[in-house]
């Protein structure tokens, strides 16, 4: 470390300048809902975060961020490799359509996603003429989480897909393996890691879902209501301590999530002896 701040130039500079924006975009927003919820005490934290109401909107924000998750891990892996193993005409214009739920508003991505899933709509229909309501739903949450956490998956495993040897499928399949054998013994255990990590930002991208969830879900409380919908309500009628009670819970779930993420991925990097 003393050694690098003579290498690199203006190394205490820009060293000061991270830990500034560090503390301003993330370290002291957390120490404000710290803040916010000591005040309560522990008993009326653990009353407000374990509200019957709470909890069921916590089982729905995490039930279907999890559901999203892992449809988003087959369904990016597919895509991915389509991606990258495939030429057809427009193949560019479908890696670019990727990226499109980080550039679109989320607002305008959940009226998007509603007016096509709506019982009338081009899609809902098809749904609720089989019994299935799309929108205002559960299902109609787990769309819009499908939608806003696809990216993740893909563009997680795109790239290491892009930098596998094609010489080690060349071995396998000389040596008599299947093309099923060689994917799930030979490149399956090289995309592991990346899918993983896709499947977690995007569970913790759906636990704090708002824009695009609100105008699909229904917001009916113990049915469809969100978590982040009750930090939304919390804040209008100024209790900023239950607000900020629920959001330590969630922000603690997604922590979680990202640390079991990375030990398992150190763990795996000390197995493999890397």
């Amino acid at each position: 470390m003393r050694a690098a701040a003579h290498v690199i130039p203006g190394y205490r500079f820009t060293l000061g300048i991270t830990f500034f924006y560090l503390s301003m975009i993330l370290l002291i927003p957390l120490a404000a809902f710290l803040l916010y919820a000591s005040g309560m005490g522990v008993g009326k934290f653990l009353a407000v975060a374990t509200e019957l109401r709470v909890v069921h909107a916590y089982l729905v924000s995490f039930g279907t961020s999890l559901a999203a998750a892992l449809v988003n891990a087959v369904f990016g892996l597919l895509l991915a490799w389509v991606l990258v193993r495939y030429d057809f005409p427009g193949k560019r214009l479908l890696d670019g359509l990727i990226d499109l739920p980080f550039a679109l508003p989320t607002a305008v991505a959940g009226i998007a996603l509603t007016t096509l899933y709506a019982e009338n709509g081009w899609l809902g229909r098809f749904f609720y003429a089989a019994g299935i309501p799309s929108a205002f739903s559960v299902l109609g949450i787990t769309i819009a989480l499908v939608f806003v956490g696809i990216p993740f998956v893909a563009r997680s495993v795109q790239p290491v897909l892009e930098g596998l040897d094609p010489q080690l499928e060349e071995a396998a399949e000389m040596l008599g393996a299947s093309r099923w054998l060689t994917f799930r013994r030979v490149v399956f255990p090289e995309l592991l890691s990346p899918l993983l990590t896709g499947f977690a930002l995007a569970f913790a991208r759906g636990i704090g879902e708002y824009g695009s969830v609100v105008f699909i879900a229904g917001n009916l409380p113990y049915e469809t209501e969100i978590a982040p919908l009750l930090i939304m309500a919390k804040l209008e009628s100024f209790d900023y301590p239950s607000a900020a009670a629920i959001a330590i819970v969630m922000m603690a779930a997604s922590f979680l999530v990202l640390l079991a993420l990375n030990g398992y991925q150190r763990w795996r990097m000390h197995h493999q002896g890397v």
